[in-house]
C-alpha cells in the first residue's frame, strides 16, 4: 500500500478514527493489526517474513540478557538469521548471476536456472532495524522488551515500515510504551507534512520523473540532454524519498510519534561528507554506528586503515541500495569524494583562515554548487545499471551535440529547475524560520495560522500541477 494510493487514502483515516477511542494497550495491538495488513496488503507471505525477523530479534535479545556468557552466540545467531534472510531475497540473484558469469569467462560452461526472487517490500529497512536493537542490547545500551506486542509494533510500525526512516530502539520503544496525546500544534504538523509530503510526490517527483525517464530512454543521447535527465533525476529522487519520509513523519505526528528525521536539505551541503549528514540520515547513522565505528573509525593508527574504513562502509552502503554494479560504483564513487574532501581541509584550511570576510560568503556558495555538481555526477551512477552504458555516456563531449539537442536540452534544465524551486524555497525558509523561532514570543500563533494557508496552497498546486503519470516510490525497490 503506498501513501499516494486511494487504498492509503481510506485505510489511514479508519485507523486514525478507531485508534482514539481504543485505550494505550489495546491502541497497540490495533496498530500492530494494522501494520500487519498494511504489508500483506502487498502480499500475505511478507507478514511472514517480517514475523520471522520479529520473532528471532525478540529471542535473542533476551536471551542475550538470561545467559550473558553465551550473549555473543545469540547475536551471530539473529545476526546470520537477518542478514541471511536480506542476503537471500536481495542479492542472491545478483551473486548467481556473477559466479556464472565468472566460471563462463574461465571457459567452464554452466547455464543460469531460472531464479525468479520477488525483493519484500521494506525488508532492507526493517531487518536493519531489528539488527541495530539486537545490537545495542548485546551492548547494553538499551534493555530489552519482554512485552511481544510492542517490540513487534517496533518493526512493523506502519507509517515507516516500508522505506523508514531506521529507526532506534531509544527513539521509537518509549513512545510505543508510554500514553500518547495529540496538541492542536501537533495535528497542524502532522496534516501538514502529509500534504507537502504528496505535494512533492505528485507535482515534483513524477513530473521530474517524466522527464528523466524520456532521457534515459533515448538510444543516445547528446551530452547536455543526457545531464539534463540526470539534474532531473536528481530532483526526482530527493523529493520522492524526501515525500515518503514526510508522510511517514506526518502520519506518525497524528498517531502520537515523532519520528526522526531523515533528511536536513541535502543540496545545501558544503561537501560531499556534509551530503550525507543530510541525505538518509538514518541510514548514516546507521552505518556510522554499526560499521564504520566497529571497523575502528578514524581512531585508528594508520591513515590507510582510516580511508579503508571509509571505503567499506560507502561500498556497503552502495550494495544497501541495491544488487547492481552501478550501486557499488556510487558507493565507491561517495567513499573517493570523501576521502579527497578529507584531503582538501587538511591542505585548505590554512588558507581560508587568512581569506578575507568579503570571500567567504562566495567561497561557501562556490562549495555549495561544486558538491551539487558532484552529487548529481554520483546521480548517473546510481541510475543507469548497465556499466556498458556508463562508459559511454562518460565519454560524451559538450561539442559532439547539435543545436537543437542542445535548445531541447536547455528547455529540460529550465523545466526541472521550475519544478525544483518549491524544494530550494522551502530550504531557505527553513533556515529563515530557525533564525525567526526564538525572536519573536508570538512565534507559535504565526505559524498555526500561516500552517493553513500553506496546506490550502500545497493542495491547490496538487490539483493543478500533478503528474499526469504517478509512479511508485523508487526506495520501495530497496
Amino acid at each position: 500500500m503506498s501513501f499516494n494510493s486511494i487504498d492509503f487514502l481510506l485505510f489511514f483515516p479508519f485507523v486514525l478514527l478507531v485508534y482514539w477511542f481504543l485505550p494505550r494497550r489495546t491502541q497497540n495491538l490495533f496498530l500492530l493489526g494494522a501494520s500487519y495488513f498494511f504489508l500483506c496488503y502487498i502480499h500475505l507471505w511478507f507478514g511472514a517474513l517480517i514475523f520471522l525477523v520479529t520473532a528471532v530479534n525478540y529471542g535473542c535479545s533476551i536471551a542475550i540478557t538470561r545467559w550473558p556468557e553465551k550473549k555473543k552466540s545469540f547475536l551471530v545467531l539473529a545476526l546470520l538469521i537477518c542478514l541471511g534472510v536480506l542476503a537471500y531475497f536481495k542479492y542472491a540473484s545478483f551473486f548467481l548471476e556473477n559466479i556464472i558469469a565468472l566460471l563462463n569467462n574461465f571457459g567452464i560452461p554452466f547455464s543460469q536456472p531460472v531464479l525468479a526472487i520477488m525483493l519484500p517490500v521494506g525488508i532492507s529497512f526493517y531487518t536493519f532495524q531489528a539488527i541495530a536493537y539486537t545490537i545495542d542490547v548485546y551492548r547494553g545500551d538499551t534493555q530489552p522488551c519482554y512485552d511481544m506486542i510492542d517490540f513487534a509494533l517496533f518493526i512493523s510500525f506502519f507509517p515507516q515500515l516500508v522505506a523508514g526512516p531506521i529507526e532506534r530502539s531509544r527513539v521509537l520503544m518509549p513512545q510505543i510504551r508510554s500514553s500518547r496525546h495529540v496538541s492542536p500544534e501537533q495535528f497542524q504538523q502532522g496534516l501538514l507534512l502529509l500534504i507537502w509530503g504528496l505535494f512533492k510526490k505528485l507535482v515534483i517527483a513524477d513530473n521530474t520523473g517524466l522527464i528523466a525517464f524520456k532521457v534515459f530512454s533515448l538510444t543516445d543521447p547528446s551530452f547536455f540532454l543526457l545531464w539534463s535527465g540526470v539534474f532531473a533525476f536528481g530532483i526526482q529522487i530527493l523529493a520522492d524519498f524526501w515525500s515518503y519520509t514526510d508522510m511517514a513523519r506526518g502520519s506518525a505526528l497524528l498517531l502520537g510519534f515523532k519520528l526522526s528525521r531523515n533528511f536536513d536539505h541535502p543540496y545545501f551541503a558544503r561537501s560531499p561528507a556534509d551530503f550525507w549528514r543530510r541525505w538518509h540520515m538514518t541510514l548514516s547513522y546507521w552505518l556510522r554506528d554499526y560499521i564504520y565505528i566497529p571497523l575502528g573509525g578514524s581512531h585508528v593508527d594508520s591513515s590507510f586503515r582510516r580511508g579503508a574504513n571509509i571505503m567499506i562502509t560507502f561500498l556497503l552502503s552502495g550494495l544497501w541500495h541495491g544488487a547492481s554494479w552501478n550501486f557499488i560504483l556510487w558507493g565507491a564513487y561517495h567513499g573517493v569524494l570523501v576521502l579527497l574532501n578529507r584531503v582538501g581541509e587538511k591542505l585548505f584550511s590554512p588558507i581560508r583562515i587568512l581569506l578575507p570576510n568579503q570571500l567567504h560568503f562566495p567561497l561557501l556558495m562556490f562549495k555549495i554548487l561544486g558538491t551539487f555538481i558532484l552529487i548529481n555526477i554520483g546521480w548517473l551512477l546510481f541510475r543507469e545499471t548497465e556499466i556498458q552504458s556508463l562508459w559511454h555516456y562518460f565519454q560524451l563531449t559538450p561539442w559532439s551535440a547539435t543545436a537543437q539537442d542542445n535548445q531541447i536540452a536547455r528547455y529540460l534544465f529550465s523545466l526541472t529547475f521550475l519544478y525544483s524551486l518549491p524544494v530550494f524555497l522551502h530550504g531557505l525558509l527553513y533556515f529563515w524560520d530557525k533564525n525567526r523561532r526564538g525572536s519573536r514570543n508570538n512565534y507559535a500563533k504565526d505559524l498555526l495560522l500561516l500552517r493553513p494557508i500553506l496546506a490550502a496552497c500545497l493542495l491547490l498546486g496538487v490539483l493543478i500541477l500533478r503528474s499526469p503519470e504517478s509512479a511508485t516510490f523508487i526506495y520501495f525497490q530497496f
